[in-house]
C-alpha cells in the first residue's frame, strides 16, 4: 500500500482574487455569497489563512468551477517554468531559490506567465538571428516561436483534454453504432454518404503519407500499409475535419497561445486526431473498460482494436469531470531524445532546455524492443512518478522499406499507481525503489549524479586534478 503525503494546506488567494474579480464582486459580495466573515475573505486574498474543505466545497458551487482548480499542479508547471527560463545562461541572472520560484508563481502568476513568456520570445529571437547571420542565409525578417512547440503548449494547458470533442465523438460513435475493431465499413459508408467522399488505397511506394485528401475530386487516399486500427483512425480523423471543422476552427483560435496562421492549422489537425481518438475509444466505455481491467494497455489495445500509441495517447485524455482516470504524461521519443509528442494531464514537465534525463526509463526501452519497462523515478523535489515504457516501430514493409524506432511512455504520480496492473510485486514505498532522475542537467539540481553532462545553472564542474577528469556535481572543491 502507498503511502499517501500528509495532508497540507491550500493557499490560493491568487486564484481566489481573480475568480472573485470575473464575477464582478468585492471581498464583501464573495464573503457574503461563501458564508464567511469579510475579514477571514480578506485573510484568505492576503494568504494568511488556507481554505478549509467546507469553504473550497462553497467556492466550487458558488463560481462554478471544480475542485480541481484550486489544485497546485498548475502552480507547480508555472513554477518549474518559470526556473527553466531564469536558469537560461544566455540570461545572465542570478538563480533566486526554489522557494522564491515556488512563491512567485503562486503569488504573482501573472507576472510569472510574463516572465516565462517573454523567455520563449527571446530564445525564438535569439535562434533565427543567430541562423540568419550565418553565411549564405541572406536574411529576411524574425518569425514567431515554431509551430509544433506553440501546438504542444496548447495541448499542454489544456491538460490534454477537451470536453466538447469528447461529448461530440461520444454521441457519433453511438449514432453510427460503432463496435470496437470493426469501425472501417461505418466510417466509410458515412464519408461516402454525408460527404461524397470515396475512399480509394494509394498506389504503395508513391507517397509516404497515411492520409490525402483530394476534395475536388471527392477521394480520400489511405497508405495500403495501414492495419484495421490505423484505417478507422484516418477516417475518424477525415471526418472530424469534415463534420466539426468550425468546432476544431473555435477551439484552436481560442488559444493565445497559437501565433500564426501554421501554429493554428497545426492544432486542428491536433484536434482531429484527438476526436478520432474518441470516436474509436468513446469515453464513458473506454474508461470503465480501463478500470476494469486496471489500465492495461494491451488488453485495451485488442478490445478497442487501435494501436499501443493510440491507447496511451486516449489514456492521457481521461479528465473528464466527475468520471476522471488516472491523470497521465505521455510522450514519443526518438533515440536521439527528440521529443516527437508529449502530453500532460498532470503537473509533470518537460525540460525545454538541456534535453532531458537519460536516468529516465523511456529511454532503456530502445535497449528492450517490444518490452513493457516500468519505473519509479522521483524528481528533484522529492515528487514520485511510476512510469511504463515501450518501444514502437513506424514503417512500411519490405526489406527496403525505410522505418521509425520510437519509445512511449506513460506515467503517472506515485499515489495513482496502485491501480495501474503493471504495478504487482514492486515496493511502491520504499524509496530503494526510486531512480533519481531530473528535467535536464542545465535545470536539475542534482549533484551526486554520475550521468551529469552539464552543470546547473549557476554552478561549475570541478576539475580533479589527480584524475584529470571534471567531477560529477556542480560543486567545486579545494581538496589538498
Amino acid at each position: 500500500m502507498v503511502r499517501q503525503p500528509a495532508e497540507h494546506k491550500v493557499y490560493a488567494h491568487a486564484r481566489l482574487r481573480r475568480l472573485r474579480r470575473e464575477h464582478g464582486m468585492n471581498q464583501v459580495d464573495m464573503a457574503r455569497a461563501l458564508g464567511i466573515s469579510t475579514s477571514y475573505a480578506n485573510q484568505i486574498e492576503q494568504s494568511q489563512r488556507p481554505l478549509t474543505a467546507p469553504v473550497l466545497l462553497r467556492i466550487a458551487e458558488v463560481f462554478g468551477v471544480d475542485a480541481e482548480f484550486f489544485s497546485e499542479a498548475g502552480e507547480d508547471r508555472l513554477a518549474t517554468d518559470l526556473r527553466t527560463a531564469l536558469a537560461d545562461e544566455a540570461c545572465g541572472v542570478a538563480l533566486p531559490t526554489a522557494e522564491e520560484i515556488s512563491e512567485a508563481a503562486r503569488d504573482h502568476p501573472e507576472v510569472a506567465r510574463a516572465l516565462v513568456a517573454l523567455h520563449r520570445r527571446y530564445r525564438d529571437a535569439a535562434e533565427q538571428a543567430a541562423a540568419l547571420a550565418a553565411p549564405g542565409t541572406g536574411g529576411g525578417n524574425l518569425l514567431p516561436g515554431e509551430p509544433h512547440d506553440q501546438v504542444r503548449d496548447f495541448f499542454y494547458a489544456h491538460h490534454n483534454h477537451f470536453e466538447p470533442l469528447d461529448t461530440e465523438a461520444e454521441q457519433l460513435a453511438a449514432a453510427l453504432e460503432l463496435r470496437p475493431g470493426r469501425a472501417v465499413d461505418r466510417l466509410t459508408a458515412r464519408l461516402a454518404g454525408q460527404h461524397g467522399v470515396h475512399v480509394v488505397q494509394a498506389a504503395s511506394g508513391r507517397s509516404a503519407d497515411a492520409r490525402r485528401y483530394d476534395p475536388d475530386a471527392g477521394l480520400l487516399f489511405l497508405s495500403p500499409w495501414l492495419n484495421d486500427g490505423q484505417r478507422a483512425f484516418q477516417l475518424a480523423t477525415q471526418l472530424a475535419l469534415l463534420e466539426h471543422g468550425p468546432l476544431l476552427g473555435r477551439l484552436a483560435d481560442s488559444a493565445g497561445e497559437l501565433t500564426s496562421p501554421e501554429s493554428s492549422a497545426l492544432a486542428r489537425i491536433g484536434l482531429a486526431n484527438y476526436f478520432a481518438g474518441a470516436l474509436l475509444m468513446p469515453y464513458t466505455a473506454f474508461h470503465t473498460t480501463a478500470e476494469e481491467v486496471r489500465y492495461d494497455i494491451e488488453l485495451l489495445s485488442a478490445r478497442f482494436g487501435v494501436g499501443f500509441e493510440t491507447v496511451c495517447h486516449r489514456l492521457s485524455a481521461l479528465q473528464r469531470s466527475g468520471s476522471r482516470g488516472v491523470p497521465f504524461s505521455f510522450l514519443r521519443v526518438d533515440r536521439a531524445g527528440n521529443i516527437s509528442k508529449r502530453q500532460s494531464a498532470t503537473d509533470f514537465h518537460f525540460s525545454r532546455l538541456g534535453g532531458t534525463c537519460p536516468l529516465w526509463t523511456v529511454y532503456e526501452a530502445f535497449s528492450s524492443p517490444g518490452r513493457i519497462l516500468t519505473q519509479v523515478a522521483e524528481m528533484p523535489d522529492g515528487k514520485r512518478y511510476f512510469w511504463i515504457a515501450r518501444t514502437i516501430t513506424r514503417g512500411g514493409f519490405g526489406h527496403h522499406a525505410p522505418r521509425a524506432e520510437f519509445a512511449v511512455a506513460l506515467g503517472c504520480e506515485l499515489r495513482h499507481a496502485h491501480r495501474l496492473v503493471y504495478t504487482e510485486g514492486i515496493a511502491l514505498d520504499d524509496p530503494r525503489a526510486a531512480t533519481p532522475i531530473g528535467l535536464g542537467c542545465r535545470i536539475c539540481e542534482r549533484r551526486d549524479c554520475a550521468q551529469r553532462a552539464r552543470p546547473p545553472a549557476g554552478g561549475r564542474l570541478a576539475i580533479d586534478p589527480d584524475r584529470r577528469t571534471y567531477v560529477p556535481y556542480a560543486v567545486e572543491t579545494h581538496a589538498p
